[in-house]
Order: structure tokens, then C-alpha cells, then sequence
């Protein structure tokens, strides 16, 4: 079964780039030129994703916009003759119809904003990406979807052991190749306490059961629903896999992580390569 439909949690406050997210939400941050909701949606895109929901919040009406015509920008691009402009606009643009947006009217967690969506998935898998989770290289979703065949699946990575406590972490089962059996699951927990230090990047296969389980879902870490907690009670009842994708992830959710990925990004542009590699000597 393919998969056509995708959520993308975007209701979060990003309180960690205050003062910038204020006004202007956290996905809507640039790398480089473009802002990290767009990556996930050409990420989500590339994967044969045909329909996109967007779970929001207050504030985040610039999301909607993003991905709406501009009627006066474009008219102006077209007058000035900036077809290049013009054409990067209307590539953003989807079939009408495609894109819903759906109202997360409390910040519960990332689980509560997955299940806000389930009045719109109806009885097939969806895929779940979160946009401060940047990945440079193969379009992960890609690889997961390629390598899915039934059951529940995540994106992971290793991780150093004092970091665990930042993830979910696996217990690994069967390892195949990129394939890993999942187990068991646990939300970030101590690294004395890990089961592992595979852990979970936001990129996830979930069948519609899972939103059955996030309707009765207590609060877990944080006092949040859990994404991680109703992946882990389905342990046992269908597949469950892991998927060790091939790019570089950059958490973008941090100052640092995004100052990473915005030099990462850079370096595979042929217009800015070599006056940044310039200028870092410079500054060294």
C-alpha cells in the first residue's frame, strides 16, 4: 500500500528561539532561503506523498500562507520580468484540495497533535514528519516508504549514550541491514536506564490503529502525550521497524543545530560554496 497522506505537527510554541518566534513560527525559520516546513513538504512530496495536513496552533497563520498563491507578489514578479522568482513562488503551490489544516487548540504534546488529525485519515497508514528534525541527503521518508511493508515504522539514529536522554529509544530486536525489529520503546529516558542508543528522528509510518490508542493515551514524559508511549503499546499486535536512513539530521529544534544545518545547506550551494569557504578562512 502506498502512502498518500502525511501529517505535520506544527503547533508548538518554539520557546527556544525567542525572541524570533514571538510572532513568526519556529517551521518558518529559514535554512538558507527556505524555511523548514518547506523541506519536510518536498521531503513528504518525493516520497509519493499526495495529501499534506498541517496541525497548527495560534500564530501560525504564515504557514498557510507560505503554501497559498500570493496574488500581489506575483503579479509584481511578473510585471518586473522575474520569471525565476516567479517560478520558485508557484512551485511551492499543491492541487487544490491537497492541503488541510487542522486546529491543535492546546500544546499537549506531539502525540495529542498526530491524533487532532485522525478525522482525516480514515483507515489507511500516514506518515508523520517534524519539520525542526532537518535531514541532508536521500529524502528519508523515501527510504522508509521504499523499505515498509506493513505495521509501524520510525527513522532512527545512533546517538552518543549521555544523549538518550533527549530520545526516544529503541530496544532493538532483528537488525537487517537498515531494518531494525523494534521491541520495545521508551521516552528519554537516563543513559543508565537506555535500552539502547538507537534512537527516534521525526519521521514516522503509523497505522490507523495507533489513533485508537492515542484516544485513551495518559500523560507520559513531560506531562505530554506521547507519540512514543501508543507506538509502544502496539508493540506485539503489528510490525514494528526501524529505519537507519543515510542522510545527515540536524536538530533544528536548538540554536546549534540550526546554525549547523544552515552551513550545511550552504556548502551544497554552488553560488555560496566558495565565498563561505572565503570567508570562514578569513575568520579563522
Amino acid at each position: 500500500m502506498k502512502i498518500r497522506k502525511a501529517i505535520f505537527p506544527v503547533g508548538g510554541l518554539g520557546t527556544r528561539f525567542l525572541p524570533a518566534t514571538k510572532a513568526l513560527p519556529k517551521e518558518m525559520l529559514p535554512v538558507v532561503d527556505k524555511p523548514l516546513i518547506q523541506y519536510a513538504v518536498e521531503e513528504a512530496a518525493a516520497a509519493g506523498v499526495e495529501e499534506f495536513i498541517f496541525v497548527t496552533g495560534r500564530n501560525k497563520s504564515a504557514i498557510e500562507d507560505h503554501f497559498d498563491h500570493s496574488t500581489e507578489l506575483e503579479s509584481a514578479l511578473l510585471v518586473k520580468g522575474k520569471d525565476s522568482a516567479l517560478q520558485t513562488v508557484q512551485a511551492m503551490m499543491k492541487p487544490p484540495g491537497s492541503v488541510s489544516y487542522v486546529r491543535q487548540q492546546e500544546p499537549a504534546g506531539l502525540g495529542h497533535a498526530v491524533w487532532c488529525a485522525r478525522n482525516l485519515i480514515g483507515s489507511e497508514p500516514v506518515a508523520v514528519l517534524l519539520a525542526d528534525d532537518l535531514i541532508l541527503g536521500e529524502p528519508a521518508l523515501k527510504e522508509m516508504c521504499e523499505a515498509w511493508n506493513g505495521g509501524n515504522m520510525v527513522a532512527t539514529m545512533n546517538v552518543e549514550a549521555e544523549r538518550t536522554s533527549s530520545y526516544g529509544i529503541v530496544t532493538p530486536g532483528e537488525i537487517n541491514g537498515n531494518l531494525i525489529e523494534v521491541t520495545g520503546l521508551v521516552e528519554k529516558p537516563n543513559p543508565e536506564d537506555a535500552p539502547s542508543t538507537i534512537a527516534i528522528v521525526g519521521r514516522y509510518i503509523i497505522q490507523p490503529s495507533v489513533f485508537t490508542t492515542l484516544s485513551t493515551q495518559s500523560k507520559g514524559a513531560g506531562g505530554e502525550i506521547q507519540l512514543t508511549d501508543a507506538l509502544s503499546s502496539e508493540i506485539g499486535k503489528t510490525p514494528f521497524f526501524g529505519y537507519q536512513f543515510s542522510g545527515t539530521r540536524f536538530d533544528c529544534g536548538s540554536k546549534l543545530g540550526f546554525l549547523q544545518a544552515n552551513l550545511a545547506y550552504a556548502f551544497q550551494r554552488d553560488d555560496l560554496k566558495e565565498p563561505l569557504q572565503k570567508w570562514l578562512r578569513e575568520l579563522i
